[in-house]
């Protein structure tokens, strides 16, 4: 007998953000008959010795090489024994009831869909990637040019992430995000699987396009919703980040386009490249990204949110890793609401570095429903029950922010 879902999960150099992932995802999965594949693709970070006595229930792929996100993810399906798969990054992390939920929704569209979801940052904020249009030479024109940021909900200007749309609705859209795409087996046995063609981004654009072409659906499903600390890949608006879009949207176009239009489609992205680097040079925003991750202040001060227990670990881990850092107040979850932040700084005479939830008490989507009540310029970080570190990320475009013991 099939198994429900199969869960597949890339993983390059992100130990601390799987950890955290694969604990969200099993508790998730305790309602689901399923398995969970994990495929290293040859990270550097010392992900195997971290991983080879842990969750024995997750079946690990260890790769020599680091052969791209479509490839890895193919040598998973291939082991996948379930009648929906998903795809899914290890920098998520999602609530107990959302597969219940998602796959629920696809049997009510008897099966002939494949379903994305609202996706948040690491501050509770919605990624307007969540749900997005194929990129049409004006669409993506507009993007790359920066109009569709000017004009966010614009139904021509913002098509690219179909800005003029409900992201609180359930509805069809194009394009499904490869940070999580539920798609069922027999979908997936017609279309095929990623092309690996694709090395990174571009490979859920054109299984998103192809699995329309095969006459099915693409859903955006607003009932659930996902942390993506998204940081955790290259950086967005680095040079690396527009080239190596740049050269997904040229396969893309490629393969799916006739050779007249697909000229034309060419002409508009090094048209609008042009402009976003010259927009991006008068403006400042092209300076060199690091890629570094900021380190905290040695007296970093937070506020935390669990029990008595859970705070115990918290500063155990916090004075280990910047021995003067300091947790000022415990608060409760319904106090969020109405809490003021700014108090820390009157108390401390410094800045709070941020909030710490504690997974354990509190679960998954009430932490990921308390973010999005957190004002924007607070950092918000997770410590979830049986992890080795606590991780979050203030910056979408940049990467995340893991505190551990041993740093």
């Amino acid at each position: 007998m099939p198994l429900q879902l199969s869960v597949i999960i890339v993983n390059y150099n992100v130990k601390y953000f799987l950890e955290t992932c694969l604990l969200s995802v099993l508790k998730a999965m305790q309602k689901v008959d399923g398995e969970i594949i994990v495929v290293d693709n040859h990270s550097t970070d010392g992900s195997f010795d971290f991983f080879k006595n842990r969750f024995p229930g997750v079946k690990f792929l260890w790769k020599n090489s680091n052969d791209g996100f479509a490839k890895a993810n193919n040598e998973a399906l291939k082991l996948a024994k379930s009648d929906y798969i998903l795809f899914l990054n290890p920098d998520t992390i999602i609530p107990e009831d959302c597969l219940e939920k998602c796959i629920s929704f696809l049997v009510t569209k008897n099966d002939n869909g494949a379903l994305g979801i609202k996706m948040l940052d690491g501050s509770g904020r919605f990624l307007k990637e969540s749900k997005r249009a194929f990129p049409s030479p004006a669409t993506s024109f507009f993007k790359m040019a920066g109009l569709s940021k000017l004009f966010p909900h614009s139904k021509t200007f913002s098509r690219y992430h179909l800005g003029s749309l409900n992201a609180n609705e359930n509805q069809k859209v194009d394009v499904l995000a490869g940070a999580f795409m539920m798609v069922p087996k027999k979908i997936l046995d017609k279309t095929g699987a990623f092309d690996e063609s694709f090395f990174m981004y571009g490979e859920d654009i054109d299984l998103s396009y192809r699995i329309q072409k095969a006459g099915f659906n693409n859903y955006y499903f607003a009932e659930s919703a996902i942390i993506h600390f998204k940081g955790e890949s290259t950086k967005k608006g680095s040079l690396n980040y527009v080239k190596s879009f740049y050269s997904a949207m040229r396969i893309f176009v490629k393969k799916h386009y006739g050779e007249n239009k697909g000229r034309f489609f060419l002409f508009c992205l090094d048209s609008a490249i042009f402009l976003r680097g010259t927009l991006s040079a008068i403006s400042g925003i092209g300076k060199k990204i690091s890629g570094k991750r900021k380190a905290l202040p040695e007296k970093s001060i937070f506020i935390v949110t669990g029990s008595e227990s859970e705070i115990e670990m918290v500063n155990k881990v916090l004075k280990a890793a910047l021995p003067k850092a300091k947790i000022a107040e415990r608060i409760d979850l319904e106090k969020i609401y109405e809490y003021n932040f700014k108090d820390i700084r009157s108390k401390e005479e410094a800045s709070t570095n941020g909030i710490i939830f504690c997974e354990g008490t509190l679960s998954f989507k009430q932490i990921i429903e308390a973010m999005q009540q957190v004002p924007a310029s607070v950092p918000i970080r997770i410590f979830a029950c049986g992890s080795h570190g606590i991780v979050g990320s203030s910056c979408k475009n940049g990467p995340g922010n893991v505190i551990v013991e041993s740093t």
